[in-house]
């Protein structure tokens, strides 16, 4: 394409460029084919269904779409809510499930549930009493489970019999979905496993009745009524989350465990190798129980604890075929791959996931570069990378083979390849190359990425932007090009641009992620402060005098927090759906971090910024989403209000119909150039 177009309105009309790149890669069993979702174009949202095969190298599209549907989607509100939590904002096929052999997959569009041949790529529409959320075959192929209307049900392929296994006993009663956080914190998403022979579910029932009722209004349509949501704020009730195995023949059997002591699910499994595994988690999340369910009950194969929390791995626990319990520790400083208790990973190895257990164990990890996520095959007695370049890796398998997709610095995207071959994409090339430089700095190594406009003349001094994350469980600096785009484009305005992963983040080892417990104001904002000094001392160009800040969500929080507190440092700010109260947000995140706001109220007092507002002296822009249902308005227009009571000026910018993502290609590219325009100003 040519020059054009501008940057903001590219990256928004492709989602961030992500449009066009294959994702979501199963392999066969016998590993002679891939199948995975992708866009037919760079700027078309709806994903199709494929298949590579890894012999050839050719692929073939085997379900497109637009075949299927050809009106606009049409979305239940469980189903908008489901994809919110795992910011999915593509269209079309946006997961699919295949049985154990890869012979049939099944698919949701538009609330319609699907089956397609996977050899010859014929479909058939199977008809459901109501909008279906998250179909699956179960691993023999017989059958398709699903939910709807917050009813877990499972079709026979070949009579056509819808059996509902569960079915709603009260009006905030749902079964086979996840709940609130654990969709948004634990990284689980869905609410029922089959058994290998397909003969029995396991499911959970949520009860949503104790959780707090807020309303999310959209005050640019007043006749437009408030959505009511379960929002479990820290310190109050969560969701009852109870588990059953459900037998094909109705008989429903109770998994019982503490669930006083143990209120989370955050994982469960049901795989080839053994009995089902639960874990589950203490409120606090410093004890974690892995239950074993057996037909005469339920088994405690593991009970582990730790002083400040335990993570929860992606892939984690599992069973090795030999039966042997496979989990990822923390263990003599290193979050470590454990079989059967034996640590099999060394203490420098940081495990981030298991992929795959089979008779070793697919991992991705960090070793001494934390900007970095490679592919190891482990077992007892080796562990073995099969990722060589640089950068930051995907990858799935099947049989031997592997599928590896890597984003470095030196390309755009993520580079897919098996087989010697190259699964294509076709994401939009970006109109602008990062020049980026990688940077350890200050006493704790911190990792940092420094920016400079492509045209910079050396001896030019220039004003400094900061463009963290910085928060828990999430990195920003990252040997990938694509992380730096937006930032060059900054950088590109006229800015220095550096961008800082502090404390908290992962890749570092539990240490270095424990370190913020009770303290996000304290210890993330010294870390950004600490790295600005350390660049600075290097880097002459760098005008101290003229620092901004932009981030969002905890960035947003980082942003507010830096301009109120440290205005020496600081000189302009803008907030992007911040955090501004901590008893606003939810329940898992919160207290895994400042603890319990009735045990620790002087905690969440210091690290929330509304007391602050009076200390405002610098330009300050907040900008939020009117629809957010994960960080609420309410945060925003409570310091807004604050800082009017204190006569201090500030802008907000509110943004109608808009969550927690900005996937409106108007409002997405406005908004950076609207943030440009406030910097230059403020920092003139």
């Amino acid at each position: 394409m040519g020059n054009e177009i501008s940057f903001p309105r590219q990256q928004a009309r492709t989602q961030r460029f992500t449009l066009g790149a294959p994702r979501n890669f199963t392999v066969a069993p016998d590993g002679g084919h891939v199948y995975f979702l992708r866009t037919a174009a760079a700027t078309s949202r709806a994903n199709g269904l494929w298949a590579f095969d890894t012999a050839t190298g050719t692929e073939r599209l085997l379900v497109d779409p637009n075949d299927l549907l050809t009106d606009p989607e049409d979305l239940s509100p469980e189903e908008r809510a489901r994809r919110e939590r795992s910011r999915e904002q593509a269209a079309g096929i946006v997961g699919y499930a295949t049985d154990a052999d890869c012979r049939q997959a099944a698919f949701a569009l538009s609330g319609r549930l699907f089956v397609v041949e996977l050899a010859t790529g014929v479909v058939r529409e199977l008809s459901a009493p109501g909008s279906v959320i998250d179909p699956r075959l179960d691993p023999t192929g017989r059958r398709v489970g699903y939910v709807t209307g917050g009813a877990l049900h499972v079709m026979d392929l070949e009579s056509g019999e819808d059996l509902v296994l569960a079915e709603p006993d009260g009006a905030d009663v749902t079964w086979g979905l996840a709940e609130f956080v654990a969709a948004e914190e634990m990284g689980r998403y869905r609410g029922y496993w089959f058994s290998p022979d397909g003969e029995h579910v396991l499911a959970a029932r949520v009860d949503n009745s104790p959780v707090t009722r807020w309303h999310i209004a959209d005050p640019a349509n007043p006749a437009t009524p408030a959505a009511e949501i379960a929002y479990p704020a820290a310190g109050t009730p969560n969701a009852v989350v109870e588990v059953f195995v459900l037998a094909l023949d109705g008989t429903r059997t109770p998994v019982v465990w503490d669930h006083e002591s143990f209120p989370y699910l955050n994982t469960a499994t049901w795989s080839a190798h053994g009995r089902p595994l639960l874990q589950v988690q203490s409120r606090d999340q410093r004890r974690v129980q892995v239950l074993a369910v057996t037909p005469d009950g339920v088994e405690v194969v593991a009970d582990n604890s730790d002083p400040v929390w335990l993570e929860i791995f992606p892939g984690a626990p599992a069973w090795t075929p030999d039966g042997k319990l496979v989990q990822v520790l923390p263990v003599d400083g290193a979050n470590r791959l454990v079989v059967d208790g034996t640590p099999w990973t060394p203490d420098d190895f940081q495990v981030r996931s298991v992929v795959e257990v089979a008779d070793d164990v697919l991992v991705t990890a960090s070793t001494d570069d934390p900007t970095q996520v490679h592919v190891y095959r482990v077992t007892a007695d080796s562990v073995e990378r099969l990722s060589t370049e640089p950068g930051v890796y995907g990858v799935a398998r099947g049989a031997d083979t592997v599928v590896l997709s890597r984003s470095g610095l030196d390309h755009f995207g993520a580079k897919t390849t098996v087989g010697g071959h190259e699964i294509p994409s076709h994401a939009e090339t970006p109109v602008l190359t990062p020049e980026v430089r990688l940077l350890t700095v200050g006493e704790r190594d911190l990792r940092a990425a420094l920016l400079f406009p492509r045209d910079h003349v050396k001896g030019t001094k220039l004003p400094v932007l900061l463009d963290p994350y910085g928060g828990p469980h999430a990195q920003r600096v990252l040997y990938a090009r694509n992380a730096y785009l937006a930032s060059q484009w900054l950088a590109d305005q006229g800015f220095a641009v550096l961008v800082v992963d502090g404390r908290g983040t992962p890749g570092r080892g539990p240490e270095w992620e424990r370190s913020i417990a009770f303290d996000f104001a304290g210890a993330t904002l010294e870390d950004q402060v600490d790295a600005l000094q350390a660049v600075a001392a290097q880097e002459e160009d760098l005008d101290l005098t003229r620092v901004g800040i932009r981030g969002w969500s905890y960035g947003g929080y980082l942003s507010a927090l830096a301009v109120l507190r440290r205005p020496d440092v600081f000189h302009a700010g803008i907030a992007g759906a911040p955090v501004t109260d901590w008893r606003l947000y939810d329940t898992h995140y919160t207290e895994r971090y400042l603890g319990h706001p009735d045990e620790k109220p002087e905690v969440y007092d210091s690290n929330s910024l509304i007391e602050d507002a009076p200390k405002l002296e610098r330009p300050l822009m907040i900008v939020h989403g009117l629809a957010d249902d994960n960080v609420v308005a309410a945060h925003t227009l409570r310091l807004s209000s604050a800082l009017l009571a204190a006569g201090r000026p500030h802008t907000v910018l509110p943004l109608s119909g808009v969550t927690h993502m900005t996937p409106q290609e108007q409002v997405a590219e406005n908004l950076l150039l609207l943030q440009v325009d406030f910097l230059k100003k403020s920092l003139a």
